[in-house]
């Protein structure tokens, strides 16, 4: 089984035959084998050769690196094996008529507000009144979506529903440490922001990943306007798995213990986690990711890993006309 590699030290990655060899600046070496590998994630100052992006693009791995704070900076994107024109040309068209793009940016907003509402119905809420006014209000939302006749007007209802979403976190979590508050971002305020924008943030770059193993092109999203960005159809995919993967890890991470104030730094008038507090997100999220689940239409298990790259495939055949995308909704 193919797994991520993560990086925290700084030093330098090398080729050695068929395998990566890191080594630290104090001089430790580890290997990595790029077999059973599909992605790598460098936390630290890492050097590499022209060798070792020769390696990755061979064997089709993905290198994505954040800064020393854990902002995301960037990823080494190898040479696209499965992109044909005709799908670039079908995203183009689908980009271009307003009607087409709005249809699909609709599922992904509806998607994730379907998953937000699994989250709060999962979780036993001690003030049941506000809960279910909150999934009330959120349920009007959704039905009046269908009245947004652009893209911007539905980036507005769907922050009012993150809005109401975010309100219930400190019942849900119920820490005195981790207050909600608000919503802040570059840099996060809080230790709640903290944690929404790290998850986040890796979420994208899976679903990156995930989108290199189709015929889709990253670069072309609905929801999240094609811009100056070098990708935004992840951000759009990654909307309807934050509910239940990110924001799941961070409830088991905090109502466990398994993170408190000291996994936290305070620098640059803001909030990060640290180097402990994400080595311990990362290996709750590697679990998350492996972890499988009874798929109703396929009568099997699949991880949740899987069922991004089975969403790419879904809007492939919504982009080819050959069966209309509806959005992965939680059923556990």
């Amino acid at each position: 089984m193919k797994r991520s590699q993560y990086l925290f030290s700084s030093g330098k990655l090398s080729r050695k035959d068929n395998t990566i060899c890191f080594k630290t600046k104090d001089g430790k070496k580890g290997y990595i084998p790029v077999e059973n590998t599909e992605e790598i994630f460098c936390f630290g100052e890492v050097s590499l050769s022209k060798k070792v992006l020769e390696l990755f693009t061979q064997k089709e791995i993905i290198m994505h690196y954040y800064s020393y704070y854990g902002y995301y900076m960037g990823t080494f994107y190898p040479r696209e094996h499965y992109n044909s024109g005709y799908m670039i040309l079908k995203q183009v068209e689908h980009y271009m008529d307003d009607v087409k793009r709005l249809t699909l940016a609709k599922k992904y907003v509806s998607g994730s507000a379907e998953n937000i509402l699994k989250v709060l119905t999962y979780y036993d809420n001690r003030d049941k009144a506000i809960l279910n006014e909150t999934i009330g209000t959120i349920n009007e939302l959704l039905f009046i979506m269908d009245k947004c006749e652009t893209v911007n007007e539905l980036m507005s209802l769907e922050g009012r529903i993150r809005e109401m979403y975010y309100s219930m976190w400190d019942s849900i979590i119920q820490k005195d440490d981790f207050k909600f508050e608000a919503r802040t971002r570059r840099p996060p305020k809080n230790y709640i922001n903290a944690l929404i924008s790290f998850g986040n943030s890796i979420l994208y770059t899976v679903v990156l990943g995930e989108i290199y193993k189709t015929h889709l092109d990253p670069r072309i999203g609905y929801l999240h306007t094609t811009n100056d960005r070098r990708f935004t159809l992840n951000l759009d995919i990654a909307e309807i798995f934050k509910p239940i993967l990110v924001d799941r890890t961070i409830f088991t991470l905090l109502n466990k213990g398994e993170l408190s104030p000291k996994h936290f730094i305070h620098e640059l008038n803001g909030v990060m986690l640290n180097e402990n507090g994400r080595k311990v997100f990362l290996k709750h999220w590697d679990e998350r990711l492996k972890q499988t689940v009874k798929h109703g239409k396929l009568k099997r298990s699949v991880s949740y890993r899987r069922l991004i790259r089975m969403e790419c495939y879904k809007i492939e055949k919504h982009i080819m006309g050959e069966k209309l995308y509806k959005p992965f909704i939680s059923y556990w």
